[in-house]
C-alpha cells in the first residue's frame, strides 16, 4: 500500500491582514467563475485580495473588490479588473453563511486563493467576526510571549 500524499496547493495570494482584524469562526473552499484573461493573470501571480469580501445577492455569494490585473495578450477579450465574480458553493454552504450574515452580523472574508492539485483556482473564504482594538492588542500581547517562552525553552535545553 502506498501512503496517501497530501494534495498540493500553488498559491496565489494571501490575505494576511484578515487574521489580524477578524476572528475567523468557519473555513470554506469555494470555486470561482472566471473568464479565460482571468485566470492567465492569476497565473502571473499579481492579484490582490487585501481589500476584498464577499457578499450575497439574490441568493448567490460573489466575491467584490479582488484585483485581477488585466492580462496584456488578452487584446480586446480582457476583463473588467474589479468586476464582481461569482463564488461556486454547495446550496446548503450558501444558506449556511447567509443566515450568519444576517442574523449574526458576520463577515465573509477571503483568506487566500490558490490553484489545487487539479489546476482549478479556489478560494478560501472564512466566516470572522470582526475584532476591536482591544483584541488585537490581547493576540499581539499572546503572540510576544509564545515567542518568548520558545525563546526561553531553547536556551535552557
Amino acid at each position: 500500500m502506498s501512503p496517501k500524499k497530501k494534495p498540493v496547493h500553488k498559491s496565489i495570494a494571501e490575505n494576511r491582514k484578515a487574521r489580524h482584524n477578524y476572528a475567523i469562526d468557519d473555513v470554506y473552499e469555494a470555486g470561482i467563475m472566471l473568464m479565460g484573461s482571468e485566470v492567465k493573470s492569476l497565473r502571473t501571480g499579481k492579484i490582490n485580495i487585501a481589500e476584498s469580501y464577499a457578499s450575497e445577492e439574490g441568493g448567490e455569494i460573489f466575491l467584490v473588490n479582488a484585483y485581477i490585473p488585466e492580462y496584456g495578450k488578452a487584446n480586446r477579450f480582457n476583463h473588467a479588473t474589479r468586476r464582481p465574480r461569482k463564488l461556486l458553493l454547495h446550496r446548503r454552504e450558501i444558506s449556511k453563511l447567509v443566515g450568519a450574515i444576517q442574523k449574526q452580523g458576520q463577515t465573509l472574508v477571503p483568506l487566500r486563493m490558490y490553484f489545487n492539485d487539479k489546476g482549478i483556482a479556489k478560494l478560501e473564504l472564512a466566516l470572522a467576526t470582526g475584532k476591536k482594538a482591544h483584541d488585537k492588542r490581547q493576540t499581539i500581547k499572546e503572540r510576544d510571549w509564545n515567542r518568548q517562552k520558545s525563546r526561553l525553552l531553547r536556551h535552557s535545553s
